[in-house]
């Protein structure tokens, strides 16, 4: 019988190796992320770029809500609220929080820019696909900090 977080972590990796397969895809598309580029991408350019964010916000977010806790649950580390949550993960060296906050910021303008605001959407998701190295960090982190109270699968 498979434990929560196992699940979980199988959810991690599948978000994880979608994400992987976006950023490898925009890399080769050598996309300058102006606005004039974006207006000459193809439908499937665009959309491969829409499900990068939504990859990388569902990671994002299901880290935060539900992973971070199962991995203090497994280790017996107490906690009562969410800020002490990602206190105690960073305090694990599994995040850093002030770059963690600035993802969850720049996500949120993400999810709230309109199309006349295209030149700060582009720029802000360039800074999302700059940051595939550290969401792999983390995604790698969780793994090693779950392998040492054996509850991956």
């Amino acid at each position: 019988m498979k434990t929560i977080l196992q699940k979980q972590l199988e959810k991690v990796k599948s978000h994880y190796e979608a994400l992987d397969d976006y950023h490898r895809y925009i890399e080769a598309m050598e996309f300058d992320f102006s606005s004039e580029a974006f207006s000459s991408l193809s439908t499937e350019q665009k959309a491969v770029l829409e499900a990068y964010l939504k990859r990388f916000s569902s990671l994002q977010d299901f880290l935060g809500a539900k992973v971070f806790k199962s991995l203090l649950d497994i280790s017996g580390i107490s906690y009562t609220k969410m800020s002490e949550v990602l206190i105690l993960i960073e305090k694990e060296e599994i995040i850093d929080l002030d770059t963690w906050i600035a993802l969850r910021n720049l996500r949120n303008n993400l999810e709230h820019d309109y199309p006349d605001e295209l030149d700060d959407a582009l720029a802000d998701l360039n800074d999302c696909i700059d940051y595939f190295d550290y969401m792999n960090e983390v995604v790698t982190k969780v793994f090693v900090f779950a392998e040492r109270y054996h509850a991956t699968s």
